[in-house]
């Protein structure tokens, strides 16, 4: 159908005769600008600039009117037509205004995509916080490290967990930034440590890890790991305290404890077994077997698998949803599947983590943690 003429509102301009008239220097500059533009500014615009630079450079139009089903020609001359007797004075002026606002609003939109993520939460270094979309968003931030989980992101993770559960998001999800969803445990925090000083690192991180899972166990609200990547030790272990686990195709869930000397934490050692029956959880958890998506996802750690190249825009929209669902009743739905059991889980972590303080004063722990530094140089 013919496109219909684009009108080019008036601009009313308050100024002196001397500055009416923008000279030919600027209207080239503007031309210039328009030239540098990233981002397409429409069709409609586009229209606009072509009838005021028309109208600036040639006057009125004086092109014989094309067809009616030669589309683009069409509008075209309606749009340099719609300007009537403006005069060339005035074509150049709102020219290069439309081009300058062009511009600014294309600075400003740059500026706004430099700026910190919308809803960002201040205070934190190791994760990025954010809340939109009734969705509190706690991303581990350490890419660099495969997102190893040091002593300050422990603290980290737990001041994210406390403002979460207070916040008025409807849900929370766990993911990782880069590769990697977690290594684990950083084990550069059992580096440095003098031989008078084991006693006091294994006690106060017991302490610190007991909070930790802790938090995981009181979350009032529903809780999803986003499993992006490979997950290891910890970061697998907590699974079981989440609510709902999602994992892209070329996730894979690792926890080496017997490899390192060590036991298992996050409560594992009962949700594991019950979720994943005591032969497959022992498997893992004793004898260290890595497991891929699809096998966590058969074995019930895993809610769902996604292939990787759609697994962000798949799993979004679905928690997108979730999210609007009423809050009120999803936290107190949440708490009557979990309150049964929440004095049992805090025993069980109490316990694991006595028994983590004597693994990681043992000889045993010490010797297999600096076996798998010596085998980590040689690489």
């Amino acid at each position: 159908r013919p496109t219909q003429a684009v009108c080019v509102p008036a601009i009313h301009l308050h100024m002196t005769a001397a500055t009416m008239q923008v000279s030919q220097k600027d209207f080239q500059k503007a031309q210039e600008q328009l030239k540098l533009l990233k981002k397409d500014p429409g069709n409609e615009t586009k229209l606009k600039l072509y009838a005021l630079f028309k109208q600036a450079t040639e006057g009125p139009c004086n092109a014989p009117k094309p067809g009616m089903l030669d589309f683009v020609k069409k509008a075209k001359w309606d749009a340099w037509n719609s300007l009537g007797n403006l005069s060339q004075d005035n074509a150049r002026q709102k020219y290069a205004e439309l081009v300058s606002s062009l511009v600014s609003a294309e600075s400003a939109s740059q500026k706004k995509e430099a700026s910190p993520e919308e809803g960002r939460h201040d205070g934190y270094e190791t994760l990025i916080v954010t809340t939109k979309n009734n969705i509190t968003k706690i991303m581990f931030n350490r890419p660099d490290r495969k997102n190893a989980i040091n002593h300050q992101m422990y603290r980290e993770i737990i001041k994210a967990l406390e403002e979460a559960g207070k916040n008025d998001s409807t849900i929370a999800v766990l993911t990782g930034n880069g590769d990697y969803y977690s290594s684990g445990n950083d084990l550069n925090n059992f580096t440095n440590i003098q031989p008078g000083q084991m006693e006091k690192m294994a006690k106060d991180g017991a302490v610190l890890l007991k909070d930790f899972v802790g938090h995981f166990i009181d979350f009032p609200k529903p809780l999803i790991a986003v499993v992006n990547g490979p997950a290891i030790g910890i970061c697998v272990t907590v699974l079981g305290l989440c609510d709902l686990v999602y994992a892209s195709d070329r996730a894979t869930f690792h926890s080496p404890f017997s490899q390192l000397g060590q036991s298992p934490e996050g409560c594992s050692s009962y949700l594991f077994p019950k979720i994943m029956g005591l032969a497959k959880a022992s498997e893992m958890l004793l004898f260290n077997k890595k497991l891929t998506a699809a096998e966590a996802c058969a074995q019930g750690l895993v809610t769902e698998v996604f292939p990787d190249r759609s697994f962000q825009k798949e799993v979004w929209a679905r928690l997108e949803a979730y999210a609007s669902l009423p809050k009120n009743s999803l936290a107190v739905s949440k708490q009557l599947l979990r309150s049964t059991e929440k004095e049992k889980l805090h025993a069980i972590n109490s316990r694991e983590c006595e028994v983590l303080t004597e693994r990681w004063l043992s000889d045993e722990c010490v010797n297999a943690i600096v076996s798998f530094f010596q085998k980590k140089s040689k690489l």
